[in-house]
């Protein structure tokens, strides 16, 4: 998750009409725009200053460089006087990475007591950026367009949500996903074309024998367990039992062996994301409970139940959220405090939540597992912090894949629950529980979802934006009628513009 080895580049549009004098000083323009972008440290990834175009042959050969550079991300384009519009048709249809399309000018004021057509010829990229969106819209092109003045941290703010966005969408293009067993049986929503989704999206999704966790286990040394083990003693709560000569220090030490060996067989196979289920535990003692915690905690994705889907939504995430406050985690919405003062939800899972969602020092425990026919699963068992969040799901709807987002609040619980020893969200959905639960079925959302503290729904709607997904928000503003009508009017759209 370095943002410092990607790019995005930045081309600003002109032409030769109005001489050279003028086009080296857009060029001088343009540097200082890119170099006031750089030093705000408002935007993650590194904006890179690229020539000014003035011709078809220029437009066309930056944009199949940008779509071959491994580094680019995505392109932020400005017209900063006016720059025929047909001189990008093929430029723009050759560009594969996501565009932003940057309306603002050199200049914030106006002098108002020197301005002349020079200077008007110049500063033109109030008619110069409607040429371009004109073209942009012609030819169906998706983009993001960010209005205003460059040096203000609302225009860097809504350049760095796309820079995210794109970064998660670099990320999806090279994912690679591993399916420890198959799908929790008879379960439709974790199921999805995983043929499609490459297609789409670039996902590699495929699937291994547990046996193969259990070959990599059974190479990890007994020093290297007694290491992590030692770790685990330093940086949770360990239950006594679990600590050295309590009686089930065996199973920590077992835990500690399965999230070595399952580290290791991600980084053999390059797997940045990963599911299991409790219905292939085939060779294992327990099932994975703390060893799937700390991987998400260092940026894996995770699904449970073979959930390809959420496990590649919640690496995609990670990385967009990359350096920011606030934790991403596999997410289940469990149960409902049906009570006043405010109807809640719980969220958990049987085990599997990621740590970085709180700000205190987990407890790492061991009790009994109802389910799976294995031994007693280690797990951390914490409280999510309180604070705005985003519950995101990705569905696959047989003809489109579908974005749905609810804007929540995590809260503090109403109490203790010493007896639930799994770790726990509580949050209120906005706007409140009854409208929210009814419009996530209404769209067909998931049990599962990527639970994240540290991004707003529009670096989700800019993701989707770029990858083509149908995108639904849930917030505070929202009427169940409205939304009812806006799942009918996309329904009527996709079913036409289906790629």
């Amino acid at each position: 998750m370095d943002f410092g080895s990607l790019e995005t580049w930045f081309i600003t549009g002109s032409q030769h009409l109005y001489g050279e004098e003028a086009l080296r000083q857009v060029a001088a323009n343009s540097q200082q725009v890119v170099a006031g972008l750089n030093a705000s440290g408002r935007l993650p990834v590194p904006v890179v200053f690229k020539p000014v175009v003035t011709t078809p042959e220029a437009i066309a050969t930056v944009c199949r460089q940008a779509s071959a550079d491994p580094r680019c991300i995505g392109v932020i384009a400005w017209m900063h006087t006016f720059s025929p519009a047909k001189m990008w048709i093929a430029g723009l249809s050759a560009l594969d990475r996501p565009l932003a399309h940057l309306h603002t000018q050199f200049n914030r004021d106006l002098p108002w007591d020197t301005i002349d057509m020079d200077f008007m010829n110049l500063n033109q990229a109030a008619h110069g950026d409607r040429e371009f969106g004109f073209i942009c819209a012609r030819l169906r092109r998706a983009r993001k367009v960010v209005v205003g003045y460059w040096q203000e941290r609302e225009t860097q703010d809504r350049l760095a949500a796309w820079q995210r966005a794109a970064a998660g969408l670099h990320e999806m293009r090279r994912l690679r996903v591993a399916r420890l067993g198959d799908n929790m049986r008879h379960v439709a929503v974790t199921e999805g074309d995983k043929v499609e989704a490459q297609l789409r999206l670039g996902i590699e999704v495929n699937g291994y024998g547990v046996g193969e966790l259990v070959r990599h286990m059974a190479a990890v040394t007994e020093a290297e367990v007694d290491s992590l083990v030692a770790e685990y003693d330093a940086r949770y709560r360990l239950a006594p039992e679990l600590r050295p000569g309590g009686t089930r220090h065996t199973a920590l030490r077992y835990a500690a062996r399965t999230e070595l060996g399952l580290r290791a067989f991600l980084q053999e196979g390059g797997f940045s994301a990963f599911t299991d289920t409790f219905e292939d535990l085939h060779g294992l003692e327990q099932l994975p409970g703390l060893a799937v915690q700390r991987l998400m905690a260092d940026g894996y994705g995770f699904g449970a139940e073979g959930d390809w889907k959420t496990a590649a939504l919640v690496r995609a995430v990670k990385v967009m959220s990359a350096g920011l406050p606030g934790g991403t985690s596999f997410m289940e919405d469990y149960t409902y405090h049906l009570g006043a003062p405010r109807p809640l939800v719980l969220g958990a899972h049987m085990l599997e939540i990621c740590p970085s969602l709180t700000d205190e020092t987990p407890s790492c425990e061991i009790h009994p597992l109802g389910i799976g026919g294995r031994g007693d699963p280690v797990r951390l068992v914490f409280t999510a912090r309180p604070g705005p969040a985003i519950n995101a799901a990705w569905i696959d709807l047989g003809d489109r894949f579908r974005l749905l987002l609810n804007e929540v609040d995590a809260v503090a619980p109403q109490g203790p629950m010493p007896r639930l020893p799994v770790a726990r969200a509580v949050w209120d959905p906005r706007p409140n529980l009854q409208t929210a639960a009814a419009a996530w079925i209404y769209a067909g959302g998931p049990h599962h979802t990527a639970f994240c503290q540290a991004l707003g729904a529009e670096i989700f709607e800019d993701f989707a934006e770029m990858a083509g997904l149908e995108c639904l928000r849930i917030g505070a503003e929202t009427r169940l009628a409205d939304f009812k009508n806006q799942l009918r009017w996309n329904e009527a759209y996709f079913s036409q513009h289906h790629p």
